[in-house]
C-alpha cells in the first residue's frame, strides 16, 4: 500500500472530549461534560508514571444511576476505566478499527508526545477516514 493513501488517527480524530481530575465527584464531572458539550471525559494522570483514565456517560449510568448511588458522593476514580487503551496519532485507522473490535471498545484517546491530542472513534474512522479514500 502506498503511504500517501494511508489515513491516520490524527487525520480523523475529534476534539469532542474534556479533561477532568479523578478526585472530582461524578456530579462535578457531569457538570463539566454539560458545559463542554461532550460525552467523553478523559481523566488526567496523577504523576508521570500513571496512566490516563476515561469516563463515558454510559459508565455513569451503569455504575452510579443504575446502582442508586449519589453522584455527589462518588468520585470519578471509583468508576473510570483505567488504564485506557490509547492509540498513536500516526497509526493507520484500519489498525485502530481492528483494536476496537478485538477489545470491544468504540473509541480511544489519540496520544502524541505523551499527551492526549484527540479522540478517535468508529464514527470518525468511517465518516472522516473512509470518505477520504472513496473520494
Amino acid at each position: 500500500m502506498k503511504t500517501e493513501n494511508l489515513v491516520r488517527n490524527h487525520d480523523v480524530m475529534s476534539q469532542d472530549y474534556a479533561m477532568i481530575d479523578g478526585l472530582q465527584t461524578v456530579a462535578e464531572a457531569i457538570e463539566h461534560a454539560v458545559k463542554s458539550r461532550v460525552n467523553v471525559l478523559f481523566v488526567n494522570k496523577r504523576h508521570a508514571d500513571d496512566e490516563f483514565g476515561m469516563v463515558l456517560m454510559s459508565d455513569i449510568a451503569k455504575k452510579v444511576l443504575a446502582q442508586d448511588r449519589s453522584p455527589e458522593r462518588v468520585n470519578v476514580y471509583e468508576i473510570m476505566v483505567k488504564p485506557v487503551l490509547c492509540v498513536p496519532g500516526t497509526m493507520d485507522v484500519r489498525y485502530s478499527a481492528r483494536l476496537f473490535e478485538r477489545f470491544g471498545i468504540t473509541k480511544a484517546p489519540v496520544i502524541e508526545s505523551g499527551k492526549i491530542a484527540g479522540l478517535v472513534s468508529y464514527h470518525d474512522i468511517v465518516l472522516k477516514g473512509m470518505i477520504n479514500k472513496v473520494s
